[in-house]
């Protein structure tokens, strides 16, 4: 087969329609274009979106406003209250531990201990984030803060299967 000799399969090309050739045509006259009105004049170019000269649709929406940060870090929080209530005296918290005991909910974000709530006993933690109060609450008990790098997220989804 020669490059001339291509040809598009039967069916695929349509004859291009032919307006404005006489009454037996079936598009003569006003060509398809109806009896009068904006859009029978020649050289009318609407926007896809005009309307008639109604409000378009798309100026009444309301429009996007502020600014989302790519960057930011979406932490999920926990109290020193809480970590009160679930861990005793003395107790290394690590935020696989916290989502072992579902005291967080999303499994892959940075863990950040605030500060409302009050500690009875010292407790080790590691954490992504510590606010400044936490931060207080925790050394004003003896216990310990370790920050954690917030980038790197463990999750117990990313372990391997077990080879069997």
């Amino acid at each position: 087969m020669k490059q001339h000799e291509l040809r598009p399969p039967r069916g695929a090309k349509s004859a291009r329609k032919r307006v404005g050739r006489g009454p037996g045509s079936g598009r003569g006259k006003t060509a398809g274009r109806g009896m009068s009105g904006q859009r029978s004049r020649s050289n009318v170019g609407l926007r896809p979106t005009f309307e008639g000269g109604q409000r378009p649709l798309v100026q009444r929406l309301p429009t996007k406003r502020g600014f989302h940060n790519p960057f930011r870090i979406a932490y999920t929080v926990v109290n020193v209250g809480r970590l009160a209530e679930v861990f005793a005296a003395g107790a290394t918290v690590t935020p696989e531990l916290l989502r072992d005991l579902r005291v967080v909910r999303h499994l892959n974000r940075p863990v950040k201990i605030l500060g409302e709530g009050d500690l009875a006993g010292a407790l080790h933690v590691h954490a992504h984030a510590f606010s400044e109060s936490a931060r207080a609450k925790i050394t004003a008990v003896g216990g310990s803060c370790t920050l954690l790098d917030p980038q790197i997220v463990e999750t117990a989804t990313d372990e391997a299967p077990a080879a069997s």
